[in-house]
């Protein structure tokens, strides 16, 4: 298959790009070039930006599209309408963060989500995009969906995936926990012991959102794990045991 990523050099989108590769596709990356440009040498890669300047991408012509950097609905729509007519299908990763009750467990597909009425659209779109996109970055996710789905109906992809860790991860919301505990002493934890708590890892997310993509899928999917139920303080003690530690969790 032909695919184009775009970004494809960062967190997720690095290792979308090393399994398509790895499974013998031809990959483009669109994206602008500063974030580890050395990356895939032997890649093809437009440069441009996602927010206003997308000219690289025309004259080309794609299998299906992955899109891990959309957070803008109205960025998202210019991408997804540019590519309507060169590109067979379109994978857009969007978040667990559009449902409206995280709190709540078992949330399905079906779950409602948190909606913006039309004024904070407007207030949104006259924000710097940085500030925007903290303030109602649910939402909007929600909304670049939407956009995808009316501009690719019948061949989107939409994955909500939880907390996404592993190498590259700057977050460090779940690498804190490893390295806090292997400095020793005393770890402040959290205080609800029985929180469940979820993750999945960049690896194991990438390899399937390429399966997902090679057979064309379409529809939305929760992307989340472990399979069993995990708490706060199992994944701790788990932390502990695997680095041989002997921290006191206070």
């Amino acid at each position: 298959m032909k695919i184009l990523i775009l970004g494809g050099t960062r967190f997720l989108g690095r290792f979308l790009t090393e399994k398509a590769l790895q499974n013998g596709h031809e990959v483009t990356l669109f994206n602008r070039g500063q974030s580890a440009p050395e990356l895939f040498p032997d890649v093809e890669k437009l440069i441009g930006d996602r927010n206003g300047s997308l000219e690289a991408l025309k004259g080309h012509s794609w299998d299906a599209v992955i899109d891990p950097s959309g957070y803008l609905p109205w960025s998202v729509a210019e991408s997804a309408e540019l590519l309507a007519e060169t590109a067979g299908h379109y994978t857009f990763i969007s978040s667990a963060s559009v449902y409206d009750q995280l709190d709540q467990p078992v949330i399905d597909e079906n779950h409602s989500v948190g909606r913006l009425s039309a004024e904070r659209i407007e207030e949104l779109k006259a924000m710097e995009p940085a500030k925007a996109i903290g303030e109602n970055y649910g939402e909007l996710k929600y909304l670049c969906e939407q956009e995808v789905e009316r501009v690719f109906p019948g061949r989107s992809l939409i994955v909500r995936p939880g907390l996404i860790v592993g190498p590259y991860d700057v977050t460090d919301r779940f690498s804190y926990w490893v390295n806090r505990i292997a400095k020793g002493g005393e770890v402040l934890a959290p205080g609800r012991r029985d929180k469940r708590i979820q993750f999945i890892d960049v690896r194991d997310l990438a390899e399937w959102i390429i399966r997902m993509v090679e057979s064309k899928a379409s529809g939305t999917f929760n992307a989340a794990g472990p399979e069993s139920e995990l708490t706060m303080e199992e994944f701790l003690d788990t932390c502990k045991e695997t680095i041989g530690s002997k921290v006191n969790l206070v």
